[in-house]
């Protein structure tokens, strides 16, 4: 096979079978960015690039999937590949099988048509990798099993797949079970404003309104969704094991009206039973004495703050409004004020940064002692300033960002972390992950729920989550607080009633 064939560009795709496989050849084909072509003969149109037609068949006793791509070009004779599965593992059923065996094949012949990898993660898409090793640490898998089943099914690489084992490993010595799980809850708070948009950003948060009765309006919604979720804690008699306050960025508000969220969050949730309680501090220059000595008052145990980087062109860049030195003196008031747990985030992949820069974010951050470190992937979002003007930046070539993650990683350890969760989105640099790293015993519990989704969280606040877990079997079901803040505050009660709802059931059951 010649070189040129192997590093053939795709310009679209047409599977014209419409069958259960649609959406598996549509989702595999997504990890080499190649569209749907429409849905007439390929060969009705004159062609202006390079398509391929795309074929399933199955093969019985055992199961097994045979796929053929057909490549058309306007300069030659289609060209015809093929792939033929291993087989269906055992405890599969024949339709979840017969779509990863074909997302499989597919993987397998576009890496040989392209000459790319589309990553480390095989074909997975979903954002919390750790919840299959959890699921084959249940069936009773050793550790070594979950790293060959994570390869074999999803032709994760070695080195991802050993990472999430040992993730998972790790965390399951927190996972709660039975009636103790049931009674046990964690608290989401989120607040919907910043001081400005980040570069990046897509999350749905706000600038802090000028208004000051738009920011009370807030406020007021806000205290009536905290008391309600106290309410349903005192009814079914739960246990809040974790608080997390985030955003947006909640430092943003005014010092009295912090520190009003504060005293409205230890009232309704803070026992001696809750063994964290986590503030997202963010932007270094939303933070003050009176924010901090706020939350010293109100018990706070750990404070996150996400300088994203350490080098004063790139803060200026994405839009942030403090410099390298706020970072570090903001550290020392909070670590001088008693707050026992320090998180720093940094986002790898960032326009204009390279190996070289990274590493010395790094070196600054090694000097500053974090307890905890949370390693960002860039991800060009839809909505984000960054994905409308992607071309106006400098962003790193491919493979960087695999490698100043790589950098993070050996710093991370170095400093005597460990990863202790992760988790994925859409669009990130190189197709990767985010990982967060921690000192051993100052990981952060509400990172491990959220991700491995075997607690039930309360969201409050727009655009909150709350979700239900059954520990009989960690089926999750969900309702959500709308984005809209006028929403959010003028039809509040609807949410409640949802919110109320889905934890009767739940409580009830």
């Amino acid at each position: 096979m010649d070189s040129a064939r192997q590093k053939m560009n795709i310009d679209g795709y047409l599977y014209p079978q419409a069958d259960e496989l649609t959406k598996a050849v549509g989702e595999a084909m997504a990890l080499q960015a190649i569209p749907a072509c429409p849905g007439h003969a390929i060969l009705e149109a004159p062609l202006h690039g390079n398509t391929i037609v795309v074929r399933n068949r199955t093969l019985s006793g055992p199961l097994r999937v045979v796929t053929e791509i057909e490549i058309h070009t306007a300069a030659s004779e289609p060209q015809h590949w093929e792939e033929v599965s291993p087989a269906a593992k055992a405890d599969e059923g024949p339709l979840g099988a017969a779509r990863r065996l074909a997302q499989l094949n597919i993987f397998a012949l576009l890496q040989k048509i392209t000459g790319r990898t589309p990553g480390p993660w095989g074909i997975l898409r979903g954002v919390r990798p750790t919840k299959l090793a959890h699921r084959f640490f249940d069936q009773g898998l050793a550790v070594g099993d979950v790293i060959t089943r994570m390869q074999d099914y999803y032709g994760v690489t070695g080195a991802k797949a050993e990472l999430v084992a040992d993730i998972a490993l790790r965390q399951r010595s927190f996972h709660l079970t039975g009636d103790v799980a049931k009674k046990t809850v964690s608290i989401y708070i989120g607040i919907p404003f910043c001081p400005s948009r980040c570069l990046y950003c897509s999350f749905p948060s706000n600038v802090l309104p000028a208004d000051r009765g738009k920011v009370e309006a807030f406020l007021e919604a806000l205290e009536l969704d905290i008391k309600a979720a106290a309410a349903e804690i005192d009814r079914y008699g739960l246990t809040v094991q974790t608080v997390y306050i985030g955003g947006g960025t909640p430092t943003a508000l005014a010092a009295d009206d912090f520190e009003r969220l504060l005293t409205l969050t230890r009232r309704a949730f803070i026992s001696p039973l809750t063994r964290e309680f986590t503030v997202e501090a963010g932007r270094p220059d939303t933070i003050d004495d009176a924010k901090i000595s706020a939350m010293q008052r109100a018990g706070v145990t750990r404070v996150s703050v996400n300088p994203q980087t350490m080098q004063e062109k790139t803060l200026k860049l994405i839009g942030r409004r403090h410099s390298v030195h706020d970072i570090i003196l903001v550290l020392e008031k909070i670590r001088s004020a008693g707050n026992p747990i320090i998180n720093m985030d940094i986002i790898v992949g960032l326009p204009g940064e390279d190996e070289g820069i990274l590493a010395d974010t790094m070196d600054q951050i090694t000097g500053l002692s974090p307890d905890n470190l949370t390693v960002h992937t860039l991800a060009i979002k839809k909505g984000s300033l960054l994905k409308s003007d992607q071309e106006g930046f400098d962003l790193p070539g491919e493979g960087a960002a695999a490698r100043m993650l790589a950098i993070a990683d050996s710093c991370a350890r170095k400093q005597g972390m460990v990863p202790y969760y992760l988790y994925r989105q859409k669009y990130m640099a190189d197709n990767l992950e985010n990982v967060g790293y921690a000192l051993p015993g100052r990981e952060c519990l509400y990172n491990i729920q959220i991700i491995d989704e075997r607690q039930t969280i309360i969201g409050i606040g727009p655009a909150a989550a709350t979700k239900a877990v059954d520990p009989g079997d960690w089926r999750l079901t969900s309702s959500y607080m709308p984005k809209d803040l006028s929403t959010y505050i003028n039809h509040l009660d609807k949410f409640l009633d949802r919110r109320r709802e889905l934890l009767a059931r739940l409580m009830e059951s």
